[in-house]
Parts: structure tokens; C-alpha cells; sequence
């Protein structure tokens, strides 16, 4: 039996020096000890191109795993945690669903029980868009989620190879099959040469079968 272990919050933010950096994943040193947080693009978008950041946790603790998840506000990371109260929908699912859109956008949709616009992300049918929507409707609204900060500057556009390597790598890591993946990916850069990798990633995340 799997048991999940959500609310009990022994760390609520790791602030460092971010030595690694993958649209999936982010590497925070601090205190001598490596943190590796799994994270949306959203969260990559904000904190891609500097030396430190300070990420809000949410841990998943289980009776085989012990991972961490990282969020560039408190905004972000409700959403996540609302998500994941969901029935049917787990971590990895709630970060596609981060990755997929904007924390606001996310908000409106479900709000405005607009079904076609949440089952329209990769991995989430008729009827979990329905759960969704009807058990979180209310609570976006009481807790005043949709507020959302700005994700925060511009990124550089890479050269193409580097996106193209960094968008397969992190569908990769969201459990997409590497060869597959890599073709919806270069043909995205090929009609898009100068898209940022978090837009083909999430062009890619509608397109892969």
C-alpha cells in the first residue's frame, strides 16, 4: 500500500544558490546540501538566468519516495496542492497541468467551468476536467488563487539544438518516450525557430500522442 502524507510541511522554502536548471527540475544549494525540486514551467520561466531563488516546497512523502516539488510563489503552490486533492489527480499531473498553463489562466478556466479548456491538456479526461472544475470551483474563488503574480522577466532564446534538447529532455522527465518526443519537438522549432523552450514544450504537450 502506497500511503501519501499531504500537510505536513516540515520545509516551506529553500532559498540558494540554483546550480542546476532543466524546465522539469531545479538544483538549490544551500547550507552545503543540493536540493533537487521538481517544477512547472511556470516556475522555470521566473527563475531561468539567475544565481539564486528561493523556491516554496511541497513534499510528497511516500512509503518508496521522498520528493520535492518547487513553486516561485505561494500562488503556485496552493494551486498545486488543490490540484493533487483532486481524486485521479497525482503530482506529476498537477505540474503538466502548471506547465500546461499560467496559475490565472488555470483559475479562469475552472472557475468559468470551462471543461473543454482544462481536458484539452495532456493527460486530463472528460470526467477528472469534471472533478475538477466542480470540487475546486468554489475554493479557487474563497482563497483568491486567480490573483496571480507575474511569472517574472523574459528568457533568452537559446540557440535551437539547446531547446531542442531541453524541451525532450523535460517531456522526458514528465514520462513522455524520448523518440517520439524529439520529432513533435523539431517540428515545433521548424515552424517556430525562435520559440522559448517552455512554449514548445507546451506546444509539444497538445500534440504527443
Amino acid at each position: 500500500m502506497i500511503v501519501l502524507i499531504h500537510n505536513m510541511r516540515m520545509i516551506e522554502y529553500i532559498k540558494g544558490e540554483l546550480t542546476e536548471l532543466t524546465p522539469a527540475l531545479a538544483t538549490l544549494e544551500a547550507a552545503g546540501v543540493g536540493y533537487g525540486l521538481n517544477i512547472s514551467l511556470n516556475t522555470y520561466t521566473a527563475i531561468q538566468g539567475k544565481k539564486e531563488a528561493k523556491l516554496y516546497v511541497y513534499e510528497s512523502i511516500r512509503e518508496d519516495a521522498y520528493v520535492l516539488y518547487g513553486f516561485v510563489n505561494k500562488k503556485e503552490r496552493e494551486m498545486f496542492e488543490l490540484l493533487i486533492s483532486v481524486s485521479g489527480v497525482g503530482p506529476n499531473t498537477a505540474r503538466m497541468m502548471l506547465s500546461s498553463m499560467s496559475v490565472s489562466e488555470l483559475c479562469n478556466a475552472i472557475s468559468t467551468g470551462n471543461e473543454r479548456v482544462v481536458k484539452g491538456i495532456k493527460g486530463i479526461g472528460k470526467m477528472t476536467a469534471q472533478r475538477i472544475i466542480v470540487d475546486l470551483r468554489d475554493k479557487i474563488v474563497a482563497l483568491g488563487i486567480a490573483d496571480e503574480i507575474p511569472a517574472g522577466g523574459t528568457m533568452a532564446t537559446p540557440v535551437n539544438n539547446a531547446v531542442r534538447d531541453e524541451a525532450v529532455a523535460a517531456l522526458t522527465m514528465l514520462g513522455f518516450s524520448p523518440a517520439p518526443t524529439q520529432k513533435v519537438v523539431v517540428a515545433i522549432l521548424q515552424e517556430q525557430p525562435d520559440a522559448p523552450v517552455e512554449q514548445v514544450v507546451k506546444l509539444a504537450l497538445k500534440q504527443i500522442k
